[in-house]
């Protein structure tokens, strides 16, 4: 990162984020946006009767194209990796700053490395607290850390197409105006010279390939484990969108086979595909999801994306088919056998179903997605009991999660106890305003309480937060339809045109009669 020291007191006027200039370049556009959603905190600041230091950073750039990498978390050329780190006292109008904030107050850009590790050690300088030894990383006040006189090393990593695709690990260092990758294809590029990073000087010099190589081992970094799984509503969020999350085995050996600079096509293929299945185009999704299989068979992610599109577009069969051939080609991703265990009940295969996810949730560190979904096999196969008893597990495990609340409260509905299910389905919107499950839950609630209107009035939202909820769409709009025809129509009209015909076929038939009155 390059690191600003400005003048705090120059007034900021940032571009008008919907002004025509962004039209084709929506990720300036954003970032016009977020300029001129932050300038009121930085004006009052401002205008504040207290010092205030402000540091501004970034997690991460977006490559837009560079390298062929479209987002970020495959790569780590500078497109990515070098963020803003800019540093200011904001110090009231009328007070007069001391020496050291006036010998600043001009304003000061640093071409010596900065990394995040400095940020704490910069805090505590500013408010005058000594620094801590535990803790890595240097001050930046002082003006001899913004000379170049100490190499400052930069250690990198990006570990996604390992985690996620069973691709080679990448890690590096910056050291100076050097950097080093770590790959089955080593890379050394001088950035002084070559900032685009267009040059792979690694095996040009091998000795200087093996002075970085030693400095990034210096730092000891320790290969990521298992990861983390997403929360049951993280999942549910992702999955809205068209998006799932996969996991791959750590091999023992990476070649250039696994190299992420030879497979970086296959990345862009999977974007592309998200966005046609976000655009309606299933089949084109199809088409590419099945391409990047055949390219690369281990790929869990995208017999999952495969299997959700097939599923969602009714062909559960075909979704059933695609995952099993992943596990036939050795895909051992929990997710992906959660998946299928799921998708063999919704295709009423409950035995099957039950049968394969049993096993994924014996562990103590089951996996939430494989908890839920064998929660779900229970309650389909009317075990309650057994579904309630897993429910109440995840909510354990992710108290933070509307899922495990809306799955009690469908529970509970199921029963017959309105009063609990109300219970379950409001608590998961106190945690998640937005979750549309949990409205359609008191929709549901409300309707069999006498409540017509409260009922629209919950579907309509649920509608709102998520257009593909199909089953609170059917409701809104066939409930709406038996006193106001005009109002029902917009709902009636986006059922028939957007709900899946195959998984929808009686309420698609319902609806068009409705129409056609």
């Amino acid at each position: 990162m390059w690191l600003h020291l400005f003048d705090p007191h120059t007034p900021y006027r940032p571009p008008p984020p919907f002004d025509v200039t962004y039209a084709n370049r929506p990720y300036y556009g954003e970032v016009a946006a977020v300029d001129a959603a932050l300038a009121p905190l930085l004006d009052d600041l401002r205008a504040s009767t207290r010092p205030t230091l402000v540091i501004v950073t970034a997690d991460h750039g977006e490559g837009l194209g560079d390298h062929g990498e479209q987002s970020h978390g495959l790569f780590a050329y500078e497109s990515t990796l070098r963020v803003p780190l800019i540093v200011a006292q904001v110090a009231p109008l009328n007070g007069a700053p001391d020496e050291k904030s006036r010998s600043r107050s001009q304003g000061e850009v640093s071409n010596v490395s900065a990394r995040h590790v400095d940020i704490v050690p910069t805090i505590l300088d500013a408010v005058g607290l000594p620094p801590l030894s535990e803790l890595p990383g240097r001050s930046l006040l002082p003006p001899a850390e913004r000379a170049a006189r100490t190499p400052r090393p930069s250690y990198f990593e990006a570990m996604s197409g390992m985690l996620n695709r069973g691709w080679a690990p990448l890690s590096g260092i910056v050291l100076e105006r050097e950097k080093f990758i770590d790959l089955p294809i080593p890379e050394r590029y001088d950035l002084a010279i070559d900032p685009a990073e267009a040059t792979n000087l690694a095996g040009r010099t091998p000795a200087q390939d093996r002075t970085l190589a030693a400095g990034l081992a210096a730092f000891k970094a320790v290969a990521p484990g298992q990861r983390i799984a997403e929360s049951p509503d993280a999942t549910a969020r992702l999955r809205s969108l068209g998006y799932l999350s996969g996991s791959a085995p750590v091999k023992a050996r990476y070649t250039t086979e696994d190299d992420p600079k030879h497979l970086v096509e296959l990345d862009r293929t999977i974007h592309t595909a998200v966005e046609a299945f976000g655009a309606g185009r299933s089949a084109d999704a199809v088409r590419l999801y099945q391409g990047v299989i055949a390219r690369r068979p281990d790929m869990a992610i995208a017999y999952r994306h495969l299997a959700f599109v097939e599923a969602r577009r009714g062909n559960v069969a075909a979704a059933i088919d695609v995952l099993q051939q992943a596990i036939a080609k050795g895909v051992t991703d929990v997710r992906l056998i959660a998946q299928l265990g799921e998708t063999l009940v919704d295709a009423g295969r409950l035995d099957q179903g039950i049968q394969l996810l049993e096993p994924l949730v014996r562990q103590p560190d089951a996996d939430p997605e494989a908890m839920n979904a064998l929660g779900i096999a229970y309650a389909t196969a009317s075990r309650h009991d057994d579904a309630r008893r897993v429910f109440e597990r995840v909510l354990t495990v992710d108290p933070g999660s509307p899922v495990p609340l809306e799955n009690l409260g469908m529970l509970a509905l199921d029963r017959g106890d309105l009063a609990a299910a109300r219970t379950r389905f409001e608590a998961a919107i106190a945690v998640d305003p937005r979750s549309s499950r949990a409205y359609a839950g008191v929709g549901l609630v409300a309707l069999r309480q006498g409540s017509r209107a409260a009922a629209i009035e919950a579907w309509t939202r649920a509608v709102q937060l998520e257009p593909r909820n199909f089953d609170a769409l059917y409701n809104l709009a066939v409930t709406l339809a038996r006193d106001d025809r005009a109002a029902a129509r917009p709902y009636l009209e986006q059922f028939l045109n957007t709900a899946p015909p195959a998984r929808y076929a009686k309420d698609r038939a319902d609806v068009a009669r409705l129409l056609n009155r």
